[in-house]
Order: structure tokens, then C-alpha cells, then sequence
């Protein structure tokens, strides 16, 4: 006769409870989102999106610029708190949004430890240039604070 260890595992009970996703409008962070919602709903997982608006560059060199890049930020973070709300209704999952400006490592970072995440997802980079510098998704790997899962 086999006996059962208690504490060693529950069914259903194994995966994140709490999610972080990072999203900016790009078509793979609105695919990274659409897959950490459907793994909060069959974790029955707190989410939290995350959009981060960059600081400026050049443009930011000017009141005029400052005030551009907001109004460009701020139209962004409607638009992606109003599809995660709609998408989220439909899918009977409740997701917190947060619209900081920063470095998204940073920001990302900072609300996963805020609500002690166990689990992070972002859309991978089409960008050439990460593979020099590095894209928000590997640097957030290498950070190695919680599992990162990176959607194409």
C-alpha cells in the first residue's frame, strides 16, 4: 500500500499565483498578455499588466517634446487598459494595469517585488538592436529573480 507525503503536492496548486506581464502595444506584448491572462485563468492567478512609457530621447529636449511623449503615452495606456479590460471580462479574469515612465527592466522589476510575483512574461523584441544591447526580456532573464517566460 503507497502512502502519500503530505505537502509535496497539490493538484492544482503547482503553478504562479501571482503574474506580471509587460505590455506596450506591440503586437507580441499584446500576444505575451493574451497568454499570461489564459495561464492566470487556469492558475486562477492575480495579474498584473505593466505598460512602461519610455523617457524621452531627443524629443524630450523640449517642453514641447515632454509634452508630446506624454499625450503619446498616455493615449497608449488607455488604449491597452481598455483591450486588457475587455479581453479580461470576457475571459472572467480580474487585471490590475499599471502605467509608469522608465526603464522597463526597472519598472517591471519593481512592480513584480511589489506584488511579489512568481512569474513574469513579455513579448520577445523585433528589434535588431537588442541583440547588442540587450532586449527588456533577456535582461529581465538575467536578472534571475522569478521564471520568465518570453512570448514570440
Amino acid at each position: 500500500m503507497e502512502e502519500s507525503v503530505p505537502g509535496i503536492f497539490e493538484l492544482g496548486t503547482d503553478g504562479p499565483t501571482v503574474i506580471v506581464a509587460g505590455v506596450d502595444g506591440t503586437d507580441t506584448s499584446l500576444r505575451a498578455a493574451a497568454y499570461a491572462i489564459g495561464l492566470a485563468r487556469r492558475q486562477g492567478a492575480r495579474l498584473m499588466a505593466v505598460y512602461v512609457a519610455p523617457v524621452g530621447g531627443l524629443a524630450a529636449q523640449t517642453a514641447a517634446g515632454v509634452n508630446a511623449l506624454q499625450e503619446v503615452a498616455d493615449e497608449v495606456a488607455t488604449d491597452l487598459r481598455e483591450r486588457l479590460n475587455r479581453v479580461s471580462t470576457e475571459l472572467g479574469v480580474a487585471v490590475e494595469f499599471r502605467a509608469v515612465r522608465g526603464d522597463a527592466v526597472a519598472e517591471i522589476t519593481r512592480a513584480a517585488e511589489d506584488i511579489r510575483a512568481d512569474a513574469v512574461v513579455v513579448g520577445a523584441s523585433a528589434r535588431a538592436g537588442h541583440r547588442l544591447v540587450g532586449s527588456v526580456a533577456v535582461r529581465l532573464v538575467r536578472a534571475g529573480k522569478w521564471p520568465v517566460t518570453v512570448v514570440p
